[in-house]
């Protein structure tokens, strides 16, 4: 791997972490200091990468969906709509056929086949790619539980193209097909065969292709990029969707303070949200009060937890006690100036597998103290906090908690490290306890946080009844089945509670009126389901 490699890797998991970090400039409301033709979108985070199929980070994946496109978009939960694809369908839930779009075209002017499809599996699914796709691949057949072939091995078995416009994939066993147009369908994005097929696997990620696609499928074509500034597109006029309404679009990196500033002159129309984009909550009463803005503060399926180190705390009665002593409510009230949700597991009010009826564990000091001596827990003993840095509102939340931990008592000393070292201490479970900020899919699918053997267990939680569990939603092709089973996993994991969600903090999501069509949606994965739809106020 490339020291380049390294790094973007690297930043791109701080990215998951935290979604926050840096520019700014000036302009006139509606056309945002250039002609009337350019959109001008502020957002904070800088791309870790443009590579369609390594993008580790989600300021890099909101980039790259402006210019390339997957099979199909979410615009809301469990909801599809055609992209690239017109359909997916299984009569068996386990073999696959997907309809392309016909006609769909590469900027380059070559048309997008069955073939593009087949080796952009075949690559993410290849030993020698560098990929943060391997997970969504993990149901097909002939691959590993982390999505790759075996050595030697280039070809996903069952894998074809019998014509043009047809691919044809099968699963190992029957899926939920929601799983399968969730993970393969909206979150692959495809990559054109014949500029890429010269090139191996292993080289693909320090391509050209990869530092800034020149070739593209999507609504838009990418120009130019300047680090950490600014990131220009123009309309791609032979879309197979249709020309774009919008000339011309620039996406604008800032501080998340200066978001607020630039709204109100008119230097960006419109906010990117989704944890990349964010207007801080102090902000958000004068954002509301702009004539020109319409401002909407919507939940998210984004979260803030705080991991337990099963090892130290090997009772589950420890753990509970810890969770016991958090007051998540104060955090949601003083630090998101109440937008916010406190929840118990991984499933946000935006989830259809949120249980509803399981009740959030309470803030309750005396009943923390009792369980954590009746687990035989030794107050004078250190515990280390592991705290990432980079997001505020988080590291305030870690004042609050060590409020908490010393009102009963505990011994809790606070160590703070940038994101990339904070993931290698939690991963190498040098810590007692961590915070860490996680986004996952619609699809309940949570092995790699839950599993004994997930890639982002952090905690070393290993039970053998949650794998079991973990491995029958996954399998389970019936979305009524699979419901019960996440409702069994979410009364499991609060029972053992080896990760405790802090919150959920709401997005603002803000436009300005001078914008028809366009901006971030309740939905925020959906943002992009229609952007080349976007479109200024009188537009035809």
């Amino acid at each position: 791997m490339s020291a380049r490699t390294t790094h973007r890797l690297s930043a791109g998991l701080a990215a998951i972490g935290l979604l926050l970090i840096p520019t700014a400039c000036t302009g006139n409301a509606g056309s945002g200091g250039g002609g009337g033709d350019t959109l001008y979108v502020g957002t904070v985070n800088p791309p870790a990468s443009f590579n369609p199929i390594n993008q580790s980070d989600v300021g890099g994946q909101f980039a790259v969906r402006f210019a390339m496109d997957t099979l199909l978009d979410q615009p809301e939960p469990l909801k599809f709509v055609p992209k690239l694809a017109d359909s997916i369908e299984s009569k068996d839930n386990k073999t696959f056929t997907v309809k392309l779009h016909a006609g769909a075209k590469w900027s380059d002017g070559q048309p997008i086949t069955a073939k593009d499809v087949v080796y952009t599996i075949n690559l993410i699914a290849n030993r020698d790619s560098l990929t943060t796709l391997g997970g969504n691949v993990t149901a097909l057949t002939g691959v590993d539980a982390t999505g790759k072939l075996p050595k030697g091995q280039a070809a996903v078995p069952g894998l074809t193209a019998p014509d043009d416009t047809t691919v044809v994939f099968t699963t190992k066993t029957p899926v939920d097909p929601n799983y399968v147009k969730e993970m393969i369908g909206t979150k692959v994005v495809i990559m054109p065969e014949h500029v890429l097929a010269k090139s191996t696997p292993a080289q693909i990620d320090d391509s050209k292709f990869a530092q800034l696609p020149d070739v593209t499928s999507g609504p838009y074509k990418f120009t130019k990029y300047t680090q950490n500034a600014s990131i220009e597109y123009a309309a791609n006029p032979d879309y197979y969707g249709g020309a774009p309404k919008i000339g011309k679009l620039i996406m604008k990196i800032m501080p998340a303070s200066n978001l607020a500033g630039e709204l109100q002159t008119g230097s960006i129309m419109m906010n990117s949200g989704g944890g990349i984009g964010n207007i801080p909550f102090q902000d958000l009463k004068t954002v509301k009060a702009f004539k020109d803005v319409n401002t909407k503060v919507n939940p998210t399926i984004g979260f803030q937890t705080i991991q337990f180190n099963v090892k130290t705390f090997a009772d589950p009665r420890l753990r509970a006690g810890l969770a016991h002593a958090i007051n998540r409510k104060q955090i949601v009230d003083e630090l998101l100036l109440g937008n916010g949700e406190v929840i118990d597991g991984p499933y946000t009010s935006q989830s259809p597998f949120l249980d509803k009826n399981l009740k959030t564990l309470s803030y309750d000091p005396v009943l923390a103290k009792k369980l954590l001596t009746e687990a035989g827990w030794d107050f004078s003993r250190k515990i280390n906090f592991v705290v990432p840095t980079g997001n505020k509102i988080r590291e305030r939340s870690a004042d609050i908690l060590l409020q908490n931990f010393k009102a009963i008592g505990l011994n809790v000393v606070q160590t703070n490290y940038d994101f990339p070292t904070t993931l290698a201490k939690a991963r190498a479970k040098d810590h007692d306890m961590v915070l860490m900020g996680l986004t996952f899919n619609i699809d309940p699918d949570v092995s790699n946080m839950y599993s004994s053997t997930g890639s982002f267990n952090l905690t070393g939680y290993n039970s053998p009844e949650s794998d079991k569990l973990l491995l029958a939603g996954k399998s389970a092709a019936k979305p009524e089945a699979r419901h019960q089973i996440y409702n069994q996993l979410q009364a499991l994991w609060q029972a053992d509670m080896p990760v405790l969600t802090l919150y959920s903090d709401h997005a603002v999501a803000a436009t300005n009126k001078s914008v028809a069509v366009g901006g971030a949606t309740a939905f925020w994965p959906g943002t992009v389901a229609n952007v080349g739809q976007w479109a200024f106020e009188g537009a035809n």
